[in-house]
């Protein structure tokens, strides 16, 4: 055989190579195509929008006119949140009388009758595995806890034992925060219509730490769909909030602390001991929260992780806390679950953002090597809400 047909022999076997390599690979990206739970939320997104965009432009017309269709619907949906937080104001009036009971039960004006006092629930059982490991652990407990008088009034302690066991709230409490919340007495929500917000006041007795009764902290919801970007829209959401001056008495404000600083005159070389005041962690930071600009793009990242979790702990101790107090005192209702829900739907975002991350690099570095390519997409039909909002409340 010539060294012509060698040749010809050789390009038919890597031609038929390459056309039966060429045929798996376009079965294997089929498959993979046809199994879309294998991919990453940002690649059906990505795929999913190229798959549009290759439609006949009269089903691209339809679409536009669908989406257009969900933006009528999104409208509505926020005129159903509106009536929904109208009732909930009209509830919020009837469940009072209830909860100004509970208020004279805890505080010790109030003594339930025999009848009130009547619990014929059958007790969950506990674990025996569980009850076993925790019985030392128990005892100790029981050691270090406080003891109450027989003739003690009302339940004391109710609303600091509720903040030192929700887990969202016990990392707001510090020592020197105890003393003063242990004369909380009440919180109560108080709704109003215009502006769409609600006020936690947290009622207090007189104490040595400062002269106000009631501190107040008030949350503004909004529920309009933004006109730029219609379908992030999930319901009524938390933008801002506003605290309360608190009125301490002389040297017991526990949000400041004083340190004392040793410093050495330059040309003398003395040396002088100076106090000052600095910020102390304390649970009444609550009512000094960032102030929100007008443009909320302008508000420092800082600020934005602040009011984020604030945003989180307010819709937490209005639709929680507040309602189902004595249920977290008793260790009935656990927080863990919530909370657990909130940090997979993190977890999950930030992978999402991480893998979105990992494509625009790709993109950077593989743009020297092609021309003509499109730019990637990692878009999902709208913007991405803005991070100065990212506690939204949960629907009404």
């Amino acid at each position: 055989m010539s060294g012509s047909e060698d040749n010809v022999v050789a390009n038919n076997v890597e031609s038929s190579d390459g056309e039966e390599t060429g045929t798996n690979n376009k079965k294997s990206f089929e498959s993979f195509l046809s199994n879309p739970a294998y991919m990453t939320s940002v690649m059906r997104r990505q795929l999913l929008q190229s798959m549009v965009k290759e439609l006949p432009e009269t089903c691209q017309k339809r679409i536009k006119a669908m989406k257009n269709l969900q933006v009528d619907y999104l409208k509505l949906e926020s005129q159903f949140f509106v009536d929904v937080y109208e009732l909930e104001c009209k509830y919020q009036e009837k469940y009072q009388s209830i909860l100004d009971k509970r208020k004279q039960i805890l505080n010790g004006l109030y003594e339930p009758k025999d009848d009130e006092c009547k619990w014929e629930m059958e007790e969950e059982d506990e674990d025996e595995e569980i009850s076993e490991k925790m019985q030392k652990i128990t005892m100790d407990m029981k050691k270090s806890m406080p003891k109450y008088p027989e003739d003690c009034k009302g339940v004391p302690d109710f609303w600091l034992t509720v903040f030192k066991n929700t887990e969202i709230l016990s990392d707001m409490v510090q020592s020197h925060d105890e003393p003063i919340l242990k004369k909380l007495q009440d919180i109560s929500i108080v709704y109003h219509k215009e502006p769409m917000s609600y006020v936690l006041e947290f009622h207090f007795a007189p104490n040595e730490y400062f002269k106000d009764s009631i501190l107040k902290k008030t949350y503004f919801l909004r529920c309009k769909i933004d006109a730029e970007d219609p379908f992030v829209f999930e319901g009524p959401e938390i933008f801002k909030c506003t605290g309360c001056v608190i009125n301490w008495n002389p040297s017991k404000n526990v949000t400041v602390k004083t340190i004392k600083k040793t410093q050495k005159h330059k040309s003398r070389g003395a040396f002088r001991t100076i106090s000052k005041q600095v910020p102390n962690d304390s649970f009444f930071n609550f009512f000094n929260p960032p102030e929100v600009p007008e443009d909320e793009s302008k508000l420092d990242e800082e600020s934005q992780n602040i009011l984020g979790t604030d945003f989180e702990i307010g819709h937490f101790l209005r639709a929680r806390i507040i309602p189902k107090a004595v249920l977290y005192y008793t260790g009935e209702v656990d927080d863990d679950d919530d909370i657990d829900d909130e940090e997979e739907e993190e977890e999950e975002e930030d992978e999402e953002e991480e893998e979105e991350g990992e494509e625009e690099e790709d993109e950077v570095e593989e743009k020297p090597a092609r021309t003509g390519g499109k730019k990637g997409n990692t878009g999902g039909g709208g913007k991405k809400k803005e991070a100065q909002n990212p506690a939204e409340c949960q629907q009404q």
